[in-house]
């Protein structure tokens, strides 16, 4: 028996890397194991650490997951699925962000943020590409106000541009004795900021489509990467939204920090920050206190509203 750590996952085989030697081994799941009752599409994630034993064909088999301290989920595109673990086992997750050239809405990183708060997992924003907001007024005034906004409620955010090598060095940092994953639409630069600390590793890049204004998916599956000896970092491929799964609505508000703030305030216990009069979150909100593209963003979760370019404010 052997144990080892999750590095890629191409739905039927995994790469793993052993614990007792450092070498990669292409592993498959036992039979019995795909059939415990588990509603994702992905049984096994990149990050889990397995328990396997060699076959007799050179290859092993995953025959059980050790407990996972966390994991990132989205709704599954797999109608007949639950959801998918996007990685498993991680310290932080980075949601790499550009306001043009693929344009992220505040809906898609809030549901991240919701996400990683439920599993108790740090986020990070990193806006990216800003050598293409300096000289661009409204671009420039958009930036200033998102990071100001998630700053003030608790969020760590960076600025970078990996053709002026700005914030290079800070984001270098940020990943350094930890394992993190890293979150965004395709085409925001995730393969492109990773190579350019790291160039030996050679991640595909692809340009943005000129149709659609969205980036061409590289990233098929998900991946993890050794940085260093105590630095891994999963690129994922490129999602267009973020489902939520298994929430109860009552307590989705505690997923907002400056709404978890208030909340406390609030005249009922049971406000869910709507239509209760004496809700000391939409009193905030009226005065400033709570921004409301992310009030809105709230109901728009709140209501399950599937459109997660939701637009508020245009943001």
């Amino acid at each position: 028996m052997e144990k080892g750590t999750v590095y890629k996952s191409t739905g039927s085989w995994y790469n793993v890397k052993l614990e007792s030697t450092g070498n990669f081994v292409e592993a498959r799941i036992k039979g019995k194991f795909r059939i415990k009752g588990i509603r994702s599409t992905n049984p096994v994630a990149v990050g889990d650490k397995v328990f396997l034993t060699p076959d007799n064909h050179g290859t092993y088999i995953i025959t059980d997951i050790e407990e996972r301290k966390n994991y990132l989920l989205r709704k599954s595109i797999n109608l007949s699925k639950k959801y998918h673990i996007l990685a498993a086992n991680v310290d932080q997750v980075i949601i790499l962000i550009s306001l043009i050239n693929p344009k992220t809405y505040t809906a898609f990183i809030d549901r991240i943020l919701v996400s990683a708060e439920a599993y108790h997992i740090p986020p990070i924003l990193v806006f990216n590409k800003i050598d293409l907001y300096k000289n661009d007024e409204e671009l420039s005034g958009k930036l200033t106000f998102l990071t100001d906004t998630y700053t003030k409620i608790g969020y760590r955010c960076l600025h970078t541009s990996v053709t002026q090598k700005t914030g290079l060095d800070e984001f270098a940092q940020i990943l350094k004795n930890k394992t993190g994953v890293l979150i965004g639409h395709s085409g925001v630069g995730k393969s492109s900021i990773i190579n350019s600390i790291y160039p030996n590793l050679n991640l595909k890049t692809g340009d943005i489509s000129k149709q659609h204004h969205t980036g061409k998916h590289t990233t098929t599956f998900a991946e993890m990467y050794d940085l260093d000896t105590t630095t891994r970092i999963i690129d994922t491929p490129g999602v267009r939204g973020f489902g939520l799964i298994d929430f109860d609505k009552n307590e989705l508000s505690h997923y907002f920090p400056e709404m978890r703030e208030k909340m406390q305030q609030c005249k009922f216990n049971n406000c869910v920050h709507i239509n209760e009069p004496g809700c000391a979150v939409k009193q905030a909100l009226e005065t400033g206190g709570i921004a409301e593209f992310r009030y809105l963003n709230y109901l728009s979760m709140y209501f399950d509203d599937e459109d997660e370019t939701f637009r508020s404010k245009g943001y």
